[in-house]
């Protein structure tokens, strides 16, 4: 295959790439943007391997065959509650490979040749920092979605100072590496000491910062790829990995902003930790907390003439997600305008709910991001709360005290009354009591989400 012919099959790639990201942009357009962006990748594997013939055909088919059996079975048996630890295991596949790749590439090249080329060990040792950073902190927070990881943060004393040391040591273990070529064989030690880095840097990190903790790692599977196509001299790999990074760091971006937090807070702070000065739980809930039933809920809703459903991971832990789809046509039925109320850090990684949504078959049309309906509360009847705490707390907008003061959030204690769904009055990923449970106009539905869901279409039936 002529080198000309390589890179028009890279450059449609690379196209398709862009063009898949484009339509990632809205949920009408992103299972095309999938298909399209896989298309490119399937382009760009396909003629590398028949270009560089890098290992036998046999192989090759058995590699094909175990990934596409692997990949089956995760699509067939991951829910979609599952997806944001998937997305962390899949950005820790993309660094690991990064590590091994680029760690192959350098040790073939310094047995061919005295003199490596400063691009290619600078290159190689960008990939095994950052892709061994990256595979063992997303082992780290798959483990803490999963369950596996205690979720709330780990902190120990001299932590920073601990992962500071660390950071040198990998940064001062590459430099010489680079100014020393003939060193290269240090850089499988090299990726140890970033492996540890990687593990310290997620386990101080709560739960509630896993959307962004998310977004960076993918930032850094895509950093490591493009630090490999250097390696590499691949176009393809450097072109994909840059748009990687590069989305990754926008998202990431987003995510803090959506938190009103640094990206250095979320690194190196951490929600979890409450101040002294927090307010009980017993302060906040003690008498004002009014439980509620689905008969009455479902009464209050016939009166109503707009509705506004916020869904939070709770929604997502109970799979209630088809349930709150028959309740939005049952509503829609009766001539009520129901709309979807979406906080960008819902849940466990960026567009959990819209994707639950989504799969649910919810028009996208029906979905209302933070900034277009919180305006719209005060002429809202009654606001669902499923599941959702830490992103409608009022105490981030009247407590500068909060932990969370200054994040926006829903604003659904503005809606004329509020029926929030939740097991208990436990708290979210912040660790605080959420005053909007005793507000005045608040009603608490308590019971299991999906369950819940299912009684008051059945109290609505029947009304």
């Amino acid at each position: 295959m002529t080198t000309a012919l390589v890179n028009i099959a890279y450059l449609i790639a690379s196209a398709l790439f862009i063009i898949g990201l484009k339509y990632l942009s809205h949920p009408r357009t992103a299972v095309r943007g999938n298909l399209l962006g896989a298309a490119g990748m399937l382009i760009a594997i396909v003629v590398t391997l028949l270009n560089r013939r890098i290992v036998s055909f046999e192989i090759i088919i058995a590699g094909f065959i175990l990934g596409a059996a692997i990949g089956t079975i995760l699509a067939r048996k991951i829910q979609m509650t599952g997806m944001p630890q998937l997305v962390a295991l899949f950005n820790g596949f993309g660094g690991g490979a990064s590590v091994l790749v680029a760690g192959s590439a350098l040790i073939e090249a310094a047995g061919k040749a005295h003199d490596m080329p400063c691009q290619l060990t600078i290159a190689g040792v960008a990939s095994g920092l950052i892709g061994a950073v990256t595979f063992w902190g997303s082992l780290i927070a798959f483990g803490k979605l999963q369950g596996v990881v205690p979720e709330k943060p780990l902190r120990y004393s001299g932590e920073q100072i601990f992962k500071s040391i660390l950071l040198l040591a990998s940064l001062a273990m590459g430099a010489w590496i680079v100014i020393e070529p003939s060193t290269v064989h240090f850089y499988w030690i090299l990726v140890a000491v970033a492996s540890a880095l990687g593990i310290f840097l997620v386990i101080p990190i709560g739960g509630a910062d896993m959307p962004v903790v998310i977004t960076l790692l993918n930032s850094y599977s895509g950093l490591a790829a493009c630090a490999t196509g250097f390696v590499l001299g691949n176009n393809v790999l450097v072109i994909a990995g840059s748009l990687v990074g590069a989305s990754g760091i926008i998202l990431t971006k987003i995510m803090c902003k959506a938190m009103n937090r640094s990206l250095t807070n979320v690194l190196f702070g951490g929600l979890g930790e409450i101040p002294e000065s927090a307010a009980d739980a017993d302060d906040v809930y003690g008498g004002k907390v009014k439980a509620t039933s689905a008969e009455e809920v479902a009464m209050l809703l016939e009166t109503a003439r707009r509705v506004v459903i916020v869904p939070g991971y709770g929604m997502a832990a109970a799979q209630a997600q088809h349930a709150v789809r028959d309740l939005f046509n049952l509503l829609e039925s009766k001539k009520i305008e129901v709309e979807f109320a979406i906080h960008p850090v819902a849940g466990r990684m960026p567009g959990h709910m819209n994707v639950l949504l989504a799969e649910a078959d919810i028009p996208y049309d029906n979905l209302r991001e933070m900034d277009e309906v919180n305006p719209t509360f005060e002429q809202t009847d009654i606001a669902i709360v499923l599941g959702a705490n830490d992103v409608v707390n009022p105490s981030a907008r009247t407590n500068p005290k909060s932990p969370i003061a200054g994040m926006p959030i829903l604003n659904v204690d503005k809606a004329r009354t509020v029926v929030v769904i939740k097991r208990s009055l436990s708290p979210g990923f912040a660790g605080i009591p959420n005053p909007l449970f005793a507000a005045d106009n608040t009603l608490m539905l308590f019971g299991d989400g999906k369950k819940m869901i299912q009684d008051l279409i059945t109290a609505l039936k029947e009304g």
